[in-house]
């Protein structure tokens, strides 16, 4: 795959101005976006997502495209965990609901900025290292079962490090508990100091750069390119806001959603150990000759985590099929 210096230059361009348009349009004046508002919005990055892959269909073939819609689904559902941890944070902090859309957006932009240096690094040892593919295979595997064992434990889990965080944050910086607007800095007696807003985008930050640590290595266990690992991520992050006001609720009642994700990162680390014996250099195993083992495909991988997040959403919704009617019912009463 063949992408020109001005190729690249064009999709920033772009992706630097929606995320531009998206906070004067929405962001820049404080309000808690409606449920249509969020949905429609959703909408047109979804489908900017999928006519960006019919693009790379057309100009560089079905591989790279399927490579992108499986790359972009799994980077989606890995940001499904991402805003379960943001709402924690949100709550934690207790932010005013119409200042979180500002939070989120500057928590995305830091996140996207982040997997970019991630995504340079990890092309430049891919290119330059083989065996890189053992590590990443490795850690993603290390990564699911973390993520399996810790399952109903993420909460307790997420304001332990929150709690850390912060601390060490208040060390070094004046604080109040006070917001100011949607102000990240204010001035208390002359004094100028940091608000909840501010901590709560450390928080973010911090949590930011722990999920760049899963999602790159996994995507990298579908495709080798980085214009697809960076579009890729850059769209499924897109929308992450208007999904955050959009779901709410829902995240809460998709409770094996965890162990959906575990499987994939399992299965995507699997198949990047299995590629790395394929393309092995390594000279104590096999002598450093490559080993004859079955490779996955992109259609297979893309078949797997398209299932098991089906699996994962209808047993999730069916375990929780009783708390939407309890919830009602109590809102009547």
């Amino acid at each position: 795959m063949h992408v020109t210096a001005v190729e690249w230059v064009i999709t920033i361009a772009v992706i630097i101005g929606l995320f531009v348009f998206d906070f004067f349009a929405h962001v820049r004046n404080p309000h808690e976006p409606t449920f249509r508002e969020s949905a429609f919005w959703y909408g047109v990055f979804v489908l900017l997502a999928v006519a960006f892959g019919g693009f790379v269909m057309l100009k560089w073939g079905s591989t790279y495209g399927s490579e992108y819609y499986a790359g972009y689904i799994t980077e989606l559902a890995l940001s499904m965990d991402n805003l379960f941890v943001f709402i924690i944070i949100m709550s934690t902090f207790a932010v005013p609901r119409q200042y979180q859309q500002k939070v989120l957006l500057i928590g995305i932009v830091m996140a996207l900025v982040m997997r970019g240096i991630f995504i340079a690094v990890g092309a430049a040892a891919i290119n330059a290292y083989a065996w890189v593919f053992y590590i990443f295979g490795a850690f993603l595997i290390y990564t699911a079962i973390k993520l399996f064992k810790d399952h109903g434990h993420e909460e307790e889990i997420e304001e332990e490090r929150e709690s850390r965080i912060i601390a060490l944050a208040k060390r070094f910086l004046p604080t109040t508990d006070e917001y100011d607007g949607d102000k990240l800095t204010t001035k208390i007696d002359g004094k100028r100091v940091v608000t909840p807003l501010l901590l709560t985008l450390v928080a973010i930050g911090f949590t930011d750069l722990l999920f760049a640590l899963d999602s790159i290595p996994a995507i990298y266990g579908l495709t080798k390119e980085p214009y697809i690992v960076f579009t890729a991520n850059a769209f499924a992050l897109m929308g992450l806001r208007q999904l955050y006001f959009l779901i709410g609720g829902l995240l809460e009642r998709l409770v094996y959603l965890s162990y959906g994700l575990s499987v994939i990162l399992a299965f995507i680390g699997v198949k990047l150990v299995l590629h790395a014996l394929h393309e092995n250099t390594l000279p104590f195993i096999n002598g450093g000759e490559h080993v004859s083992v079955p490779e996955v495909s992109t259609a297979m991988s893309l078949g797997v985590i398209i299932g098991v997040l089906i699996i994962t959403t209808v047993a999730s919704l069916w375990k929780t099929r009783n708390q939407s009617a309890d919830d009602t019912t109590k809102v009547e009463n």
